[in-house]
């Protein structure tokens, strides 16, 4: 089953206020999170995550639909008053999340700008077009340990 980009978006967010130590997200760290659910997602299992495109824009991959429900918090992070924890995930769903969440959501916002600009599916999408599901699922099934 597919999933909106906004309950994986909630999950990450409400995720990131629960781990000891954690800090709440940003919209930016928000989307390089999503990008990264998405691509190894689909490059393990060749079905999408969520049905949202991404596209590539200046600071990395986005989901223009989350970037602009967030984009009224700047550059400070999102609260999780009003986010549900209403998650139906499968399996395979909730464990490519978590580590994804558990490697990725370790680095700065800024450093996983700097990581996805030296990826071939940002570098090779035009500004503000689709980076393609292909696209992700040829470059990351090389990265799948």
């Amino acid at each position: 089953m597919t999933h909106s980009a906004e309950t994986i978006a909630n999950y990450l967010i409400l995720k990131a206020s629960e781990e000891e130590f954690g800090e709440l997200l940003s919209n930016l760290k928000l989307q390089k999170l999503l990008y990264y659910c998405q691509a190894f997602f689909y490059a393990k299992y060749e079905t999408p995550l969520f049905a949202e495109r991404i596209e590539a824009w200046h600071y990395g991959p986005v989901v223009p639909e989350i970037y602009h429900k967030f984009k009224k918090y700047g550059y400070s992070s999102i609260p999780v008053e009003g986010i549900k924890n209403d998650f139906n995930f499968n399996v395979a769903q909730k464990e490519m999340i978590d580590e994804v969440f558990e490697y990725f959501g370790q680095f700065s916002a800024s450093k996983l700008v700097t990581i996805t600009h030296a990826e071939a599916p940002w570098i090779n999408t035009e500004n503000k077009k689709e980076i393609t599901l292909t696209a992700m699922r040829d470059y990351y099934k090389t990265q799948l340990v």
